[in-house]
């Protein structure tokens, strides 16, 4: 779900809630926040994730570009789901100040489109390595049409297997 936040400014600038439990309730954010990230990626072209944590760490996001551009994208990842393997995409930057909310069971990964970009990400689960996982960048079963060329992305996220017919999704507990 895209959140589009209300900035209050004058002359000195603006303010934005960058969290506020009661408006994201209706949005389903229905825990508490547990973990708080900031990121800086430096290149345009650059592609994290997609990533995600297996149950009982599954995890619901909501990011939040705080500086440059960035094309956001979630996975359905959700056994089961009528969605399954289906992703969306949203620009999100610090000028329009918009937010995309990940439910749980959904695989989240970003391009830069400038140069320097900060995210900040909310995580109503704490980072778990032994429930890390995700999926190919570039895997074929989801034929996610990265925007720009893909310029730099890591070893790790290089690693993840591509998608095959024994991967029936995750469940959420």
């Amino acid at each position: 779900m895209v959140i589009e936040r209300n900035r209050i400014g004058d002359e000195r600038g603006f303010l934005s809630r960058l969290f506020c439990a009661e408006d994201l309730a209706d949005a389903g954010w229905n825990k508490p926040i547990i973990q708080i990230n900031h990121t800086l990626t430096e290149h345009a072209g650059t592609v994290r994730g997609i990533h995600y944590q297996n149950s009982p760490y599954t995890e619901m996001k909501l990011v939040t570009c705080v500086r440059g551009e960035v094309w956001d994208v979630a996975v359905d990842l959700r056994q089961g789901s009528p969605t399954f393997l289906k992703w969306h995409a949203e620009l999100l930057s610090a000028e329009n100040g918009r937010a995309l909310l990940i439910p749980e069971g959904f695989g989240h990964g970003f391009q830069t489109m400038t140069n320097n970009c900060e995210l900040i990400y909310f995580h109503s689960e704490a980072y778990r390595a032994e429930a890390e996982a995700g999926v190919r960048f570039d895997d074929p079963e989801l034929a996610i049409h990265w925007p720009l060329q893909i310029t730099v992305n890591s070893e790790r996220d290089r690693s993840h297997r591509l998608i095959n017919i024994n991967f029936k999704g995750i469940t959420i507990l």
